[in-house]
C-alpha cells in the first residue's frame, strides 16, 4: 500500500553504539502512526519511571537510553529513557543532553529521584514538568527540591495523556547561529553508507554542508537529511535528524562527536571551568588531584582535577573534547562509594 505525498510512516531511531548491540531488523520497525513534513518536534528527558515511556508512545531500539515517539496535533515528541540508570549515571546524563526540557516523576522520595533532581539542577534547566505519582504529593516534595531549578516546574499527576498534551503545548526550541549537531547514534545502512542520528541543536543544517567532525579533525559531508524519513533539503534547530555522511566510515563515529563547521568549537584536553559550583550532598573526594569524570553534552571521558580556586577549576583529560564557550560541564565520580549521589559539581566551559 502507498503512502500519501509529503506522508511517511515513523521511523525507529534508537541505536547503541557497540558493534552487535543492534537487530538491523529491529532498528527500522515502523510505527501505525503517520508524520508529515509540516510536523514540529520536541524532544524531552523521560526521567524517574521506565515504565512511563511505553504509555506516552511508540518504543525504539533499547540500549542505553530508549527513544519513544508519540505523533499528534502537529507535533513529534521524543522522549528519551535513560534505560539503564540508576546502575549507571552516562545515560542519565545523556537523556538530560538530548532532551529539551525534562519530565521528572516522582514515585517516591528516594536516593535514584535525589539524584536525577540534582543532575536536573545542576544542569540549570528552568523549564519541565513534574509528575507526581500515586501517595506523592506536592508537599513531599518541597524539601528535596528547595533551593533547585525545579522549584519552578509544572506539576502534574502521574497520567500518561495529560502529560502528553501538556508537552505538546510545549514551545519548539529555536537557537540562531553556525550550526551544532551532537551525535547519539551511528550505523551503516546498505546501500546509502555511515548515517548518524542526533538533535540540531543550534543553526540550520543543509544538504552538501561540508562540517567538521568534532573533536577530531576529520572532514565530512551532509549527503542527505531526513526527519522522520522525510528527505528534507535543511534542517532548523530543535529537530532530530538523520544525517547519510560522506567522508567516514560507521564504526569510527562515537556517542558524543559533534557535527559543526570548521572554526565553530573549542576542542582540547585541557578545560578551564568559571562559577564553579560543588554539589553539597557529594561524599566523595573531588579536590586537587583528584580523579574524576567529566561530563559535556554527551561527551564524558576520565580527568583528573589540577587546581581549584574559589569558583574556578582547571581539569585534564584523558582525551580532547570539543565545546562552545558557555556549556555545563559536570564532574562526577562513576563509581561513587556509600549512598550518596555521583555528581560532585558543576562549571561552565570558557
Amino acid at each position: 500500500m502507498g503512502v500519501p505525498t509529503g506522508v511517511t510512516l515513523l521511523k525507529r531511531d534508537g541505536r547503541d553504539l557497540r558493534p552487535g548491540s543492534i537487530n538491523p531488523r529491529k532498528m527500522y520497525a515502523r510505527s501505525v502512526e503517520f508524520v508529515t513534513d509540516g510536523d514540529r518536534s520536541l524532544i524531552v528527558a523521560l526521567l524517574g519511571d521506565l515504565d512511563l515511556g511505553r504509555e506516552l508512545g511508540k518504543p525504539g531500539t533499547r540500549s542505553d537510553i530508549t527513544l519513544y515517539d508519540s505523533v499528534g496535533s502537529g507535533v513529534i515528541s521524543t522522549y528519551v529513557e535513560p534505560t539503564q540508570f540508576p546502575e549507571k549515571l552516562p545515560p542519565l546524563l545523556a537523556a538530560l543532553a538530548i532532551g529539551d526540557r525534562p519530565i521528572v516523576v516522582a514515585n517516591g522520595l528516594n536516593r535514584d529521584l535525589g539524584e536525577i533532581v540534582l543532575a536536573v539542577d545542576l544542569m540549570g534547566r528552568t523549564e519541565g514538568l513534574l509528575a507526581l505519582g500515586p501517595g506523592v504529593g506536592e508537599g513531599d516534595l518541597e524539601p528535596l527540591l528547595k533551593g533547585t531549578s525545579l522549584q519552578g516546574f509544572a506539576r502534574l499527576p502521574r497520567d500518561a495523556k495529560a502529560l502528553r498534551e501538556a508537552v505538546r503545548n510545549w514551545p519548539s526550541r529555536t537557537s540562531p547561529g553556525e550550526v551544532v549537531v551532537p551525535i547519539d547514534h551511528a550505523f551503516p545502512v546498505k546501500g546509502v553508507g555511515t548515517v548518524v542520528l542526533g538533535v540540531v541543536r543550534q543553526g540550520t543544517l543543509h544538504v552538501h554542508d561540508k562540517l567538521r567532525l568534532y573533536p577530531s579533525e576529520r572532514m565530512v559531508e551532509a549527503r542527505s537529511l531526513q526527519v522522520h524519513d522525510v528527505d528534507l533539503p535543511q534542517v532548523e534547530s530543535g529537530s532530530r535528524v538523520g544525517v547519510a555522511l560522506k567522508g567516514v566510515e560507521a564504526e569510527d563515529v562515537s556517542r558524543g562527536e559533534i557535527l559543526a563547521p570548521e572554526g565553530t568549537l573549542r576542542t582540547g584536553d585541557l578545560l578551564e571551568l568559571t562559577d564553579y559550583r560543588p554539589c553539597r550532598f557529594f561524599k566523595g573526594r573531588a579536590g586537587e588531584g583528584d580523579k574524576v569524570h567529566v561530563s559535556v553534552g554527551l561527551q564524558t571521558a576520565p580527568a583528573r582535577i589540577q587546581t581549584v580556586d574559589g569558583s574556578r577549576v582547571q581539569i585534564t583529560v584523558d582525551r580532547p573534547l570539543a565545546w562552545l564557550p558557555g556549556d555545563v560541564a559536570l564532574l562526577v565520580q562513576l563509581s561513587s562509594p556509600g549512598p550518596g549521589p555521583r555528581l560532585a559539581g558543576r562549571g561552565i566551559l570558557s
